[in-house]
């Protein structure tokens, strides 16, 4: 119980003040003039002024509190390499222990695990939110148990109280990690581009001047050579398709360093094609020829080289053919010489007359099988004695000609497989008019009858299903065939016309061997730490599919159908890093965040950040490594810290379990006695 002397004045303090005042001159001057009983009157004016006051014994009961020690674990990635979740746990029974000898200590502990993201260790934040939940006249100390590795310590808290540093970690930890410094984000497909790497250690490093780095793209079989540690080394890449390229570097793990986790990089390029060089051949004029020169002009990234025979063939005047030309065309250049400077070569109702022999032909047909790519938009005389079926070119081409053409209306149809084939997929959605039934274009009006050979894929039909559209793959290259010279009728707006730009946009995609527009493919896209993993395929159903985790264990997804020949599931990561997906066909690779992530760019354990922390509370920072740690108590402003031990501050906070509020005397009582001391004033004058 404690009592303390309260004061409740019936008039408000600045009067109380200037009565006050006005006693103490009237009993100044009763004393100047030595008037007799002025004493009296002095203590008859401190009754009057404590009447007023209304002083009273404040008594309370004091319920004592607990001093509270707050204990955060740094239980984040960098805390589980090494010994160190051994160490946390051993420091931890270390602080209860040593807080169970004092009774009045009461122990809270926090334990912080790994951010969203990359965020690092939030070392400083969960603290100040730990201390935000607890009284702070009642903190009497903070201990961190950590490695010292915090990315965010200037969210540090105001602390009422010392803070110490526990510090995991040994003294001769050593690691070496690689750093990408420089990569770009795109580039140029047959172009070099140059990324800068380097080898670091950190820690103590056993003397070692060269390790091997490793260089894989999209998972493939690795290429090594040797670089130097501690230089920046500069690594020429020529990546080898469009679209999203991951390229992944490493070193190999050396004995004693504490983790390979930062010994990947992993970098995501994408490839982008700089111009796309196209050879048209037009073999006669027609309605539709003037509709392939716009389409491939107007996309500034085309090249185009227009080859075309301007004399219909019905018009035989004895002139040869070698003379047609005001200037001798460059035949042998182009289809011998510099064939393969071209992307795509098109023939657009090309038939043979002579300008091109029968080698330039099948020149074209090795263009094709190392890697290029071959369109043949026909009309009737594809079906003819002259058509360029009937030349080496015919080996590769995806539909024999039965020397039928039919001269009728029919709607272009895509078929079963086209539905699930990236060039005709969803194709209906560009449709001028998607209401009704139908596709929702308009007809077409010549359709060349072809045999399509069991290997091509049919992607869209025509007149009685017969084949309108016909993809294949030969060896590296690809060729495709339109049975028709009528998409013109599209562009044309010929009852409401068709996506021809976007068929023709898809098509030479797929040829060019776009990643997005390759029916067998599986991929991921990530989206924080979820990924939506996507798998296209030409088959009715599709197997598992195994993701590889950073850290080498598998987990076994099952997709579902979410459109024609599309499948897809959602799976959070559980880890930031490089993943690896398979289902026994197809393979790829994806990376959420970074491969060595924040956590593992410094994994030497070190108190140097928090160091200014620390000792500015009087706290201290003690290596785990040296032993166990005793806690002591300490008054406020001493040293926290010495050998061996910490200190915490009792800060004697209590709980008032009840008040009791007593008069020293009623009101009465003290006007009483300043009646009696005014009277003995007045006796004591009258004497005199």
């Amino acid at each position: 119980m404690t009592e303390t002397l309260i004061f409740d004045p019936l008039i408000p303090l600045p009067m109380l003040l200037g009565v006050a005042a006005m006693v103490v001159i009237a009993f100044a001057f009763a004393l100047w003039r030595r008037l007799p009983g002025s004493w009296l009157r002095g203590a008859a004016g401190l009754a009057l002024l404590a009447a007023i006051a209304g002083p009273s014994l404040q008594q309370e009961d004091r319920a004592p509190l607990s001093d509270i020690v707050l204990l955060v674990v740094d239980e984040s990635a960098s805390q589980k390499i090494a010994d160190r979740v051994d160490q946390n746990e051993a420091a931890i029974a270390n602080v209860e222990a040593e807080l169970a000898r004092h009774p009045n200590a009461e122990l809270r502990i926090v334990r912080l695990a790994d951010g969203d993201g990359d965020s690092g260790t939030a070392l400083m934040t969960a603290t100040s939110e730990a201390l935000s939940e607890e009284p702070q006249g009642r903190i009497a100390g903070v201990i961190l148990l950590s490695d010292g590795r915090l990315h965010d310590i200037e969210r540090a808290p105001r602390l009422p109280a010392p803070m110490h540093l526990m510090l995991t970690g040994q003294p001769d930890d050593w690691d070496r990690r690689l750093v990408v410094s420089h990569a770009p984000a795109f580039a140029i497909l047959g172009e070099q581009v140059t990324l800068t790497l380097r080898v670091d250690d950190q820690g103590a490093v056993p003397t070692t001047d060269a390790v091997v780095l490793s260089i894989a793209v999209d998972g493939d079989t690795p290429i090594s050579l040797p670089i130097p540690i501690g230089q920046d080394i500069e690594i020429p890449i020529e990546l080898p398709h469009g679209g999203m390229n991951v390229l992944q570097f490493s070193i190999p793990e050396a004995d004693g360093e504490l983790t390979a986790r930062n010994n990947t990089a992993v970098v995501q390029i994408n490839g982008v094609r700089d111009r796309l060089r196209v050879l048209l051949v037009s073999g006669e004029p027609h309605a539709g020829e003037r509709t392939w020169r716009n389409l491939l002009k107007s996309d500034q990234t085309v090249d185009l080289v227009h080859f075309t025979i301007l004399r219909p063939p019905e018009k035989q005047d004895g002139v040869p053919v070698n003379e047609l030309s005001l200037i001798a065309f460059p035949t042998r250049e182009l289809f011998l010489d510099k064939i393969h400077d071209f992307d795509l070569i098109i023939f657009d109702r090309y038939r043979r007359r002579g300008i091109l022999p029968a080698s330039y032909f099948d020149n074209i047909r090795q263009y094709v099988e190392q890697g290029g790519a071959v369109l043949v938009s026909s009309g009737p005389e594809y079906g003819a004695a002259e058509s360029i079926y009937r030349s080496p070119l015919g080996q590769i081409l995806p539909g024999a000609p039965t020397a039928r053409v039919f001269e009728e209306g029919f709607v272009p149809q895509i078929t079963d497989i086209g539905q699930r084939h990236p060039v005709t997929e969803g194709l209906e959605e560009f449709s001028p008019n998607l209401e009704g039934e139908g596709p929702g274009w308009g007809r077409w009006f010549r359709l060349v009858d072809v045999l399509v050979p069991t290997e091509a894929t049919t992607v869209m039909s025509g007149l009685d299903n017969r084949p309108l559209l016909t993809l294949n793959r030969i060896g590296e290259g690809r060729v495709s065939l339109i049975a028709s010279d009528h998409s013109w009728l599209w562009d044309r707006g010929f009852e409401g016309g068709g996506p021809q730009l976007e068929l023709l946009r898809r098509l030479a995609h797929w040829m060019m061997k776009e990643p997005e527009l390759e029916e067998e493919a599986l991929w991921a896209e990530p989206s924080g730490q979820t990924m939506r993993i996507i798998r296209r395929t030409l088959s009715e159903e599709t197997g598992d599919v195994t993701v590889t985790h950073p850290d080498g264990t598998e987990t076994v997804l099952t997709l579902e159908e979410v459109s024609p020949g599309r499948y897809e599931t959602l799976w959070n990561g559980p880890e930031i890093g490089l993943y690896r997906l398979g289902d026994g066909t197809e393979t790829s690779v994806i990376a959420l965040g970074p491969a060595a992530p924040r956590e593992f760019e410094q994994t030497i354990a070190t108190g140097e950040t928090l160091e200014p922390l620390v000792e500015g509370t009087g706290g201290g920072i003690m290596p785990i490594s040296d032993g166990d740690i005793s806690i002591r108590t300490v008054r406020a402003g001493r040293p926290a810290n010495g050998r061996g031990w910490i200190g915490i501050t009792p800060r004697g906070a209590y709980q008032t379990a009840d008040i009791r509020i007593t008069p020293i005397l009623p009101s009465w009582a003290w006007l009483l006695l300043a009646s009696v001391l005014i009277i003995g004033a007045w006796l004591r004058e009258g004497r005199r």
